[in-house]
């Protein structure tokens, strides 16, 4: 069968590391990073066997954990595409997630990277969850919400 073969050879392709990265302007604050294992990563997916994009933002947390088919290991997400019905999974390297410093600022910089199996990350909205701290005083800054691309405080 001409399209089983396929489907084996699709899922015995390695994972793809991909990689979020962030500009930013910073203004005497520095140290900008999602806080905690339920930051909410909001992102659009691509099915990386038919194409399709998500309409809604879905949203990935390190805390979450699902079971890959056949005792493979586990993923942050597990999802069927609706248009093809392959199992695709995408997975948050906790080992990657970086903090974006005044020293970054203005300049793109990788924030943290995911294994993609099949599931392709093509759009990120910043949300709640940030927290940053004043370059001077240290005063820390939690639940920074960035859904409107721009945040102020005072310190």
């Amino acid at each position: 069968d001409c399209a089983g073969a396929v489907h084996a050879l699709a899922l015995a392709l390695p994972p793809q590391k991909i990689g979020l990265q962030l500009k930013a302007t910073l203004e005497n604050v520095t140290n900008l990073r999602p806080l905690g294992e339920d930051f909410r990563w909001y992102l659009k997916m691509k099915c990386g066997n038919c194409g399709e994009i998500s309409e809604k933002w879905q949203y990935i947390r390190l805390m979450d954990s699902v079971a890959l088919k056949g005792g493979r290991g586990s993923a942050s997400m597990v999802q069927k595409c609706k248009l093809c019905a392959r199992e695709n999974s995408i997975e948050i390297l906790s080992n990657t997630l970086r903090s974006y410093n005044a020293e970054d600022n203005e300049k793109f910089k990788t924030i943290v990277e995911f294994e993609c199996r099949g599931l392709e990350p093509v759009d990120f909205q910043p949300q709640a969850g940030f927290a940053a701290e004043g370059v001077e005083s240290g005063t820390v800054f939690s639940d920074i919400n960035l859904q409107e691309k721009d945040w102020t405080d005072y310190d």
